[in-house]
């Protein structure tokens, strides 16, 4: 009788997480995740990482910076993303004398109408994937600074708010720095992530070795087909946003991201856009791993990919060939996972 009336604290903590992991349906979205990661994989082999997180910043809505050495598929899979989602897409080769109106546009007078008309640049679409993004000068970079961070750009006293989604990919070879213009900092805090690629594995690398020789060497996109459209992408943004995070998750987030600035490793630590960057991220995470709510393994995932473009290591550190990475690692190990 007394089992009717009343739960015990255990029984009724565990009523209450079975509900509260059937808050938010998202089915839908981990099986559009796992058909994207599939279509991509019919010709990408490997580069799991890269691809889960690319995934994750389009979820969070951020943009993503690649850099690997060249030949390690970092353009190819940025395109084969994008041929999964059924919108524009618009691909930018950044070199030593492209100028901000290759890019955003420019006022072109129109003789029937006897006025000025502006032609919108390539940067006008959803999905861009700027290649190279260091070989062109500081000023064509500047001109991404306010598309980036606004999703708007001014001209000649006109505003342009893009449609969304509206996302950047941009690829850069961290080996030859010869007519390269190292991207600013200002620069660096409007990517989400930075993912750095690796070389394959000895068996991925014999495994791009059997489908290049079975397809001919001949890439074949229209064998990619669009998972998602403009809408369901919208979506699955705004259901990110009702992830649960609890209170003590982002007292972690902003540990983290507080100790980068205090830390003697480091001379320049991370700004406030960065914890928010990682609160995104995780909930993204949580999000195509089944989960409505965010745990520390979320937030540790995406810590490092959020972080390591936004610190410089002091001169004395650079020295020593110490990495930003490392320090990252340090800063893990120190602040106390809540529990």
């Amino acid at each position: 009788m007394e089992d009717n009336q009343s739960e015990t604290p255990d029984n009724q903590a565990t009523s209450e997480h079975v509900n509260f992991e059937n808050r938010i349906d998202l089915k839908p979205l981990q099986d559009h995740v796992e058909k994207i990661k599939k279509e991509i994989g019919k010709i990408i082999v490997g580069q799991n990482d890269m691809i889960e997180l690319l995934i994750i910043s389009i979820l969070s809505n951020g943009h993503t910076l690649i850099e690997g050495v060249p030949g390690v598929a970092k353009t190819v899979t940025a395109k084969l993303l994008a041929k999964t989602l059924n919108v524009d897409f618009s691909r930018i080769q950044f070199t030593p004398d492209l100028m901000p109106s290759d890019i955003l546009g420019t006022s072109i007078f129109n003789v029937k109408t006897n006025d000025f008309e502006y032609k919108k640049g390539p940067i006008f679409s959803n999905i861009i994937l700027i290649d190279e993004i260091n070989r062109a000068p500081a000023k064509t970079q500047a001109a991404l600074f306010e598309v980036m961070a606004e999703r708007q750009i001014t001209i000649d006293n006109n505003k342009f708010i893009m449609e969304a989604p509206f996302l950047v990919f941009a690829t850069q070879n961290p080996i030859e720095q010869e007519g390269t213009y190292r991207l600013p900092e200002a620069q660096l805090d409007r990517f989400l992530f930075k993912i750095d690629v690796d070389y394959p594995s000895l068996e991925d690398e014999v495994q791009i070795l059997v489908d290049n020789h079975k397809r001919e060497d001949k890439l074949d996109y229209s064998t990619i087909n669009a998972v998602l459209n403009a809408a369901d992408i919208t979506k699955y943004q705004s259901l990110i946003k009702q992830i649960l995070v609890e209170d003590d998750l982002l007292h972690y987030i902003a540990s983290i991201v507080n100790n980068t600035r205090a830390n003697a490793n480091l001379y320049l630590g991370a700004s406030p856009r960065a914890s928010i960057a990682i609160l995104n991220a995780a909930k993204a995470n949580a999000a195509i791993n089944g989960r409505d709510f965010v745990t520390p393994d979320d937030i540790k995932r995406c810590t490092k990919a959020v972080l390591k473009h936004r610190l410089v290591l002091t001169p004395e550190r650079e020295m020593e060939a110490f990495t930003v990475e490392k320090v990252i690692d340090q800063i893990l190990e120190t602040i106390e996972i809540p529990r």
